[in-house]
């Protein structure tokens, strides 16, 4: 009887100690975090993303010309399960509505995310240049044609 008891309060032991290992998916990028910017005679770009939490990563987009911020986007790279996502959220667009795009490739250097029912964008894809560039490309269907964009930016403190 003091056998079987031992034996159950070792299993039970064990098995709380056991904890569940979900594979973080978040953490290919990595590299992203922090500020990005990309100034043109057109205006200025910047990018910022910060780490919320182990499967969130909070990220704002804006585009300013003089004094005037002419676009400003919220951006989440969240983690879900198994799964990655980028939802962006863009005042004006979309009823104001996120837009959600699942991460669609499995590069070390380079995060492509896709919502093939959206219209602009279809895919944003970030890809590391090197430690202090990247290339952001989007791209989709505008006024019933193929479009595609592409920012290079610089990693700024």
């Amino acid at each position: 009887m003091k056998k079987t008891i031992l034996f159950f309060i070792l299993i039970s032991t064990l098995t709380s100690c056991t904890k569940s290992k979900q594979v973080s998916k978040i953490v290919v990028a990595d590299w992203l975090l922090g500020k990005w910017e990309n100034n043109s005679v057109d205006g200025n770009l910047l990018e910022i993303w910060k780490k919320t939490n182990d499967s969130i990563y909070e990220g704002q987009s804006f585009f300013i010309k003089g004094k005037d911020t002419l676009h400003f986007e919220e951006i989440q790279m969240k983690q879900n399960g198994e799964v990655l996502f980028y939802i962006a959220t863009v005042k004006g667009q979309n009823n104001d509505k996120p837009v959600t795009f699942k991460h669609n490739n499995t590069i070390k250097k380079e995060l492509v995310f896709e919502n093939a029912k959206h219209d602009f964008p279809k895919k944003i894809v970030y890809s590391q240049l090197t430690k202090d560039s990247i290339l952001i490309e989007i791209s989709g269907i505008q006024q019933g044609k193929p479009s595609s964009e592409e920012f290079s930016m610089k990693r700024t403190k």
